[in-house]
């Protein structure tokens, strides 16, 4: 039997960039034939997400908008020619939330890049609400026997940072640099380099987040930049050659170390940015560059492959996210404590409060 769908909902909603957030009643959407509507039980709380409200990234987004892009519910309807999902399927609302399927870049599996990609919470309406809409193509497959509170941050976060991983080209053994090893991505970095046979240094500030990333994240090394004098030195000789690591993964959400990791990562060694500061530049010394042929490059979200990958790790066990629940009315607290940079994990919304 079809669930009962109400005709309202309720939501966060903001009108202009900058805000003010609007929690109050909207009505529900109908999915197109090709889209699904889930009934949205938990959404992560992503630095993205602030970037959309403060309108500080050079891509307009929609307004009036319901941010959001970890969503972890329940298909409630589908459209006609969603044929391979069903009603009461678990699934994940994630970042691209549709995409043409047809371009050369959706058919190398680069649905990513593809010119009209949807993103949600963005440029369609996302999971900071009761009810989403999103295209069944897309939909992240969540197996049944994963709670929805805890796989939602994995759904951008874990994909992510899974994603730079597979970029950097670091293989088991070597060493992989995590800078904003404490936040809600490099938690989980942390996590899948060491079930990828990684070694791992946390690059990040405070004593919360350093018991955090050589406790339960398993990190061999945490370094705390405010207090390090001479950071590049510091990277070097947490490695066991004086070298530096392998890969280095950049997401920090402040510009400085954008600039530095070049200057600490081994001959031949990759630089893999994944963060977004908002009017941040990429600069590397040259000389140092070119003999030691550094490679930096950039990494967006993951494709459906790479998802459902990410997502495996998690059902085997390999993958925990440090989270805190609290209520989609709380979404503006959630923003301040992010603004302040006080937050270690991540916070995962639940749309009944």
């Amino acid at each position: 039997m079809a669930p009962s769908i109400p005709t309202e909902q309720y939501a966060q909603v903001f009108e202009k960039n900058g805000g003010p957030l609007e929690y109050k009643k909207i009505p529900v959407a109908k999915p197109a034939p090709d889209e699904v509507l889930v009934n949205i039980k938990f959404s992560g709380v992503c630095h993205t997400d602030l970037h959309a409200l403060n309108g500080d990234w050079p891509l307009a987004t929609k307004l009036p908008l319901v941010g959001g892009h970890e969503g972890a519910g329940v298909v409630v309807a589908k459209g006609n020619l969603a044929q391979d999902i069903e009603i009461g399927d678990h699934v994940g609302v994630k970042w691209i939330n549709g995409s043409c399927l047809a371009c050369s870049f959706c058919q190398q599996s680069d649905e990513p890049l593809c010119a009209h990609a949807l993103l949600s919470g963005y440029t369609v309406d996302g999971s900071f609400q009761q009810y989403a809409i999103a295209k069944a193509a897309h939909v992240a497959r969540i197996d049944k026997s994963i709670p929805l509170d805890a796989i939602a941050p994995v759904l951008c976060a874990g994909i992510t940072v899974y994603k730079g991983l597979k970029e950097s080209g670091a293989r088991p053994g070597e060493t992989v640099a995590i800078v904003g090893a404490g936040g809600g991505l490099g938690s989980l970095a942390c996590q899948y380099a060491k079930a990828m046979g990684l070694q791992v240094i946390g690059i990040d500030t405070g004593e919360d987040k350093k018991k955090m990333v050589t406790g339960e994240l398993g990190a061999e090394t945490f370094i705390d930049f405010a207090k390090s004098t001479n950071l590049v030195k510091d990277v070097q000789a947490a490695t066991a050659d004086g070298l530096g690591p392998h890969a280095v993964l950049l997401v920090a959400v402040n510009e400085k170390p954008f600039q530095q990791a070049a200057e600490y990562v081994r001959p031949r060694g990759t630089v893999v940015c994944i963060g977004l500061p908002a009017g941040a530049y990429l600069r590397a010394p040259v000389f140092e560059s070119v003999i030691k042929m550094v490679t930096i490059k950039g990494s967006y979200v993951g494709n459906r492959k790479d998802t459902a990958e990410a997502l495996e790790f998690y059902r085997r066990g390999l993958i925990k996210a440090p989270y805190k629940v609290v209520g989609l009315s709380e979404l503006p607290m959630v923003y301040e404590k992010m603004r302040a940079g006080a937050i270690a994990g991540r916070y995962v919304l639940d749309t009944s409060k």
